[in-house]
């Protein structure tokens, strides 16, 4: 039947029953869906561009939407979201730590595990200018998205790209050079030198790879891709651990194959965060003219990010100070029973820093758009979830030090050194939840000088004089007990700054109603 014909008789009112009109539509259908495939095969071309605009716009839809929730959807909810996946990376990263230190300890031996621990300030050093691009620029971006700015969101994060490549190759070139001398002035002896160097020759080799990938995976969080950097943390530490087990304890590389294992499974995790990057389908998508360093946007991604790389410069020091005092008063052991305490501790602050996470696209995107009611809500959720975390790993810490300790060796001497501390470097886990959260807090709505004076009060404030006095009363004790007393110090600190801008944030909130 004609198409004129059809649509004559559907307005004329000549159908007589609801099944006459239906099979009319029907046939309208059919003919419109003929004549539309008809037209598609003609023009191919102009068919596969619709459908690939139709694509692209559904996609982006969807990123938009999903960066929009961020200031609807409740914010308990929208935590449990984002911080999950975090902590669940989080953890796995902290299960590869114990399990490489573990390893590294049963396999290599007591002297192993000591020049591991000399090479915490190199290890904290290079996360210090990571952590300066990759908070900074999840941060910058988080806010842009909250303002609506994607297009300087995009120039971010093609900023972010560049300056962890020259940022980790300037780093490696420099450390490579002048390594031995390095190693020395962090407390390595002559047992501990040999495995330092052969650690830290291939960690310094892949060094750029480790900074763009811990940068993808914090901007991956800020445009709200919480899952894919939980993916991209899970491959690696899987990776990592079956590359640990192959080259340590079958192959027989000793500490070098530790370092070859996490290279090569960071390296792996960073190709495929680079591939979502380059689908054109993405709000933010990696492509020409996003490279090129523009000044504003650099200041910006290093303005914020000041603080973290503040914080693990300041940690690095007191590392070195640490190592150099433990070698001072209990030998090289001392140095492995820190390295031991350490990634026990490491641990649970680690679950922390997924809470953090978490928080941190919620809060950036709020304090953006101006949301203080939601943005006090996550920061009180936060902290709960930090403290629980933390009460957990004293408990730990208290009641069951020696099978964390033997965990790492059969060594008497460094298992006893070991449970000393970690029930002192754990004492006071509780409050540094707290803490954690609220410098975090600071550097998320981009308040950077309060960031930078809590992260450097608990580290170089405190805990560095702590660690010249104590020992000279106490001996070895006296440095480990400088380690809670800091945390004390540094926890009423951070309430004190807290109560002063959550007056500010109520006064503002008043002063809009």
């Amino acid at each position: 039947m004609p198409l004129p014909v059809i649509i004559g008789a559907a307005a004329s009112g000549t159908t007589k029953s609801r099944e006459s009109k239906n099979s009319i539509i029907q046939i309208l259908v059919r003919c419109g869906a003929t004549r539309l495939r008809i037209f598609c095969l003609k023009n191919r071309s102009l068919y596969l561009w619709i459908y690939k605009f139709l694509c692209t716009f559904a996609v982006n839809m969807d990123n938009r939407q999903a960066t929009l929730e961020l200031g609807t959807k409740p914010v308990g909810g929208l935590l449990w979201q984002y911080a999950l996946p975090a902590i669940i990376a989080m953890t796995a990263s902290s299960l590869y730590n114990i399990i490489d230190r573990a390893f590294i300890g049963q396999v290599v031996g007591a002297d192993a595990i000591a020049g591991l621990g000399i090479t915490f300030p190199f290890m904290n050093l290079s996360a210090a200018f990571g952590a300066a691009v990759g908070v900074g620029a999840s941060t910058a971006i988080s806010v842009k998205l909250g303002q609506k700015d994607y297009q300087t969101a995009e120039h971010l994060l093609g900023n972010t790209v560049t300056l962890n490549v020259l940022i980790g190759v300037a780093f490696m070139v420099v450390c490579l050079i002048f390594l031995d001398p390095i190693l020395r002035f962090f407390g390595a002896s002559d047992n501990t030198l040999p495995y330092a160097r052969e650690f830290m020759q291939v960690i310094l080799a892949g060094n750029a790879i480790t900074h763009m990938y811990f940068g993808m995976n914090a901007v991956l969080r800020a445009v709200s891709k919480p899952r894919h950097a939980m993916y991209a943390t899970l491959f690696t530490v899987g990776m990592n651990i079956v590359l640990v087990i192959a080259f340590v304890w079958w192959f027989r590389w000793g500490i070098r194959g530790a370092a070859i294992a996490t290279i090569t499974s960071q390296t792996l995790a960073m190709v495929w965060q680079l591939w979502i990057f380059s689908d054109k389908r993405e709000l933010l998508h990696l492509k020409r003219g996003i490279y090129r360093l523009k000044s504003d946007l650099v200041k910006n991604i290093i303005g914020i990010g000041i603080s973290p790389f503040l914080m693990n410069v300041c940690a690095c020091i007191i590392v070195i100070f640490m190592n150099n005092q433990l070698v001072r008063y209990g030998g090289d052991m001392a140095v492995g029973a820190y390295s031991i305490s350490n990634s026990i501790a490491m641990m649970f602050v680690m679950f922390v820093m997924g809470v953090n996470q978490g928080m941190q696209p919620i809060a950036g995107y709020n304090y953006g758009a101006q949301n203080f009611d939601r943005l006090m809500r996550v920061l009180k959720l936060s902290i709960i979830a930090a403290t629980c975390i933390m009460t957990a790993g004293w408990l730990i810490a208290m009641f069951a030090p020696y099978y964390c300790a033997r965990l790492f060796t059969t060594d008497p001497t460094l298992i006893d050194m070991s449970i000393v501390g970690i029930r002192v470097n754990m004492l006071l886990f509780p409050v540094i939840g707290f803490q954690m959260v609220v410098t975090n807090f600071f550097q998320c709505i981009g308040k950077v000088k309060i960031s930078i004076f809590l992260s450097l009060s608990r580290q170089l404030l405190f805990l560095l004089p702590l660690l010249v006095i104590l020992p000279t009363v106490w001996n070895i004790d006296g440095v480990w007990a400088a380690l809670p007393s800091s945390d004390c110090i540094a926890a009423v600190v951070a309430l004190l700054m807290m109560q002063i801008k959550y007056k500010e944030f109520r006064e503002t909130g008043s002063s809009r109603s």
